[in-house]
């Protein structure tokens, strides 16, 4: 009997068996990973995001093993933190205030208490279906459960937070004619844990226009998206002007590392000590060392070239498929993306849901794993892409799919026109 609850501690990291056999993971160099029996996988959850210039990238395992060595837990204030706060600011436009935690969850959560300090206000709404961490008040309504769906005037909400529907824009304007105690409304770049939902063309912006004229401020939840596209954040290049925003995964190449950045009025309540804050592990050595690090490669690094990569990617999977009678469509960016079997992406929640095809994920996990890649087996699921992600792995992924392609075809596949099946042939 294993002592792990469930094998894993992060539900996120259960996978299928594969032939009878668990996958457990020994090693990660640059885009790939090795199992405990030796084999080779191309990774493409990366971290869940978080890897982003390649596993066991010399410069930061040099930077953060240096710092291991000073002192893992010097208690007070320590000679790499200020420096890892300055790296930081310069990608976070207006946001020049920075605080240290150490998960995309706790950023989130403390986000929203300087939100709720600052303006007086109790509730946070939050996209629906979006995943802003899984601490009890904001995984309400996360993708899949009951609250996620709602009918209109049947909004659900608990004390400290509410929910509004994504690329919805009438449901914004409702949802502050309803409820006067919004302290802000949380936004992602898109609703990537529900698939690389896209925002509508100047939805954003539409709800960041109504969230000020109302008194709310607007957090960015970038823990996924900031860095991801280029060296900054996301929301900036959408032309969003946010009062927070919480940054993680991307920043520490899979170090745990995540920060709260704000403007500094929004957040002065922490500077002098009237709101409460805290944590052990926030902004430890190890954490800034990989920071730093990191975004020196991130700044060096080709993301145009990335893009392209992955875009070039997305339309190979559709038409391979397409190939072989299996529709299915991408939804995201060249860098993280997600696969559909459907003809065109969803721009909804609710139609993600109607989409969502458990058996098609899972038993594309299974053939691409069988093929030596890794994709996340969730119908909701997504694949990242890293800069060591380079021309010659690409081809390798390419080799997979069409042979994931053609193994899926008997199952989900459909004749194309004209095309005759073995019973018409042999009748």
């Amino acid at each position: 009997m294993s002592n792990l609850v469930g094998d894993v501690s992060s539900a996120a990291r259960i996978l299928p068996t594969l032939n009878g056999e668990k996958l457990f993971i020994a090693t990660g160099r640059g885009a790939c990973l090795w199992d405990e029996r030796g084999r080779r996988y191309i990774d493409t959850a990366l971290g869940f995001g978080a890897v982003l210039l390649g596993h066991s990238r010399p410069a930061v395992l040099e930077s953060v093993g240096r710092a291991l060595q000073d002192a893992a837990a010097p208690s007070w204030a320590h000679v790499r933190e200020h420096p890892a706060a300055t790296a930081l600011a310069r990608f976070t436009g207006d946001m020049r205030k920075v605080m240290f935690t150490n998960s995309g969850s706790e950023a989130v959560h403390l986000a929203s208490r300087a939100a709720r300090a600052f303006t007086g206000r109790r509730r946070i709404a939050k996209m629906a279906a979006g995943f802003d961490g899984w601490f009890d008040e904001v995984s309400f309504g996360n993708v899949s459960s009951p609250e996620a769906a709602f009918a209109d005037g049947a909004r659900p909400r608990t004390e400290r937070t509410t929910l509004l529907r994504f690329n919805d824009f009438d449901d914004v304007e409702r949802l502050f004619e309803e409820d006067p105690d919004i302290a802000a409304v949380i936004v992602e770049p898109m609703l990537a844990n529900a698939g690389c939902i896209m925002a509508a063309p100047g939805y954003l912006r539409h709800v960041q226009a109504v969230a000020h004229r109302h008194g709310a401020l607007v957090i960015a939840d970038e823990v996924l998206m900031g860095f991801r596209l280029f060296a900054g954040l996301t929301s900036l290049r959408e032309g969003l002007s946010p009062d927070i925003a919480t940054v993680g995964k991307a920043i520490g190449n899979g170090v745990p590392v995540s920060a709260v950045v704000g403007r500094a009025e929004v957040l002065d309540g922490f500077e002098q000590g009237t709101v409460l804050r805290g944590g052990t592990f926030s902004g430890n050595p190890m954490a800034c060392a990989a920071l730093l690090a990191t975004l020196e490669g991130l700044q060096a690094s080709d993301y145009e070239a990335l893009s392209a990569r992955g875009e070039d990617l997305r339309a190979f999977i559709e038409a391979t498929f397409a190939a072989q009678g299996i529709t299915v469509a991408t939804s995201g960016f060249g860098t993280v993306f997600s696969i559909w079997p459907s003809a065109a992406a969803p721009r909804t929640y609710e139609e993600a849901s109607r989409m969502a095809s458990p058996e098609f994920s899972k038993a594309l996990h299974l053939a691409l794993r069988e093929a030596g890649v890794l994709v996340m087996p969730s119908p909701y699921g997504r694949l990242y892409l890293s800069f060591d992600h380079h021309e010659g792995v690409l081809r390798e992924m390419k080799t997979a799919f069409a042979r994931a392609a053609a193994s899926l075809a008997a199952v989900f596949g459909k004749p194309a026109p004209g095309q005759r099946t073995d019973e018409s042939a042999s009748a």
